[in-house]
């Protein structure tokens, strides 16, 4: 058991990024993100591998560049914002793969449905501020499938095209702040 002193982490959403890429008629990909998210990481002192992480993203936050699809992505047909207004991300395992780069493990809960995935995360570094503040950035990637979710909305364009692939890739660009104890 591990005697070292609890560290919280929160996200600092003025310094990161949520974003996701999915195909579109199978010929080029639409990019979106959730612009209101928050999580944390709770660690042993300072050490990362362990940590417990928590992480949330308002579905109403969604933005593909385009209002339409935008709307199309709240309604039923896929996250049903009205009735799941939010998915959540909990770690069950933050280990450590090599020097900067860990394997993150957790439950993605979208649309009331949950399923473990495995996520690559690379730490960019860890710096005090101006301010005197302890931040640690990370880069996490990796590829749900949104059927197992309920996204299962489909179409298929008069050629035979599907029109949104099922894959769908996630890319997170996150700055953490170390929270005065």
């Amino acid at each position: 058991m591990s005697t070292a002193t609890k560290t919280v982490w929160n996200i600092d959403p003025t310094h990161s990024e949520i974003q996701f890429k999915v195909k579109h008629l199978v010929i080029s990909t639409v990019t979106g993100n959730f612009g209101s998210f928050e999580g944390s990481l709770e660690t042993d002192g300072e050490q990362l591998e362990g940590a417990d992480i928590q992480f949330k993203a308002d579905i109403n936050s969604i933005d593909t560049n385009n209002e339409d699809r935008d709307e199309h992505l709240k309604s039923d047909d896929f996250f049903n914002a009205g009735e799941y207004p939010e998915l959540t991300f909990t770690s069950t395992s933050f280990e450590k793969k090599g020097r900067d780069s860990y394997r993150l493990i957790g439950d993605l809960t979208i649309r009331g449905n949950t399923k473990t995935v495995e996520l690559d995360a690379v730490h960019g570094g860890t710096v005090e501020d101006p301010y005197g503040q302890t931040k640690a950035g990370f880069e996490i990637t990796g590829t749900i499938n949104r059927k197992e979710f309920g996204l299962e909305w489909d179409a298929v364009t008069e050629a035979g095209n599907i029109v949104v692939g099922e894959e769908v890739k996630l890319q997170l660009n996150v700055q953490i702040v170390e929270q005065e104890g």
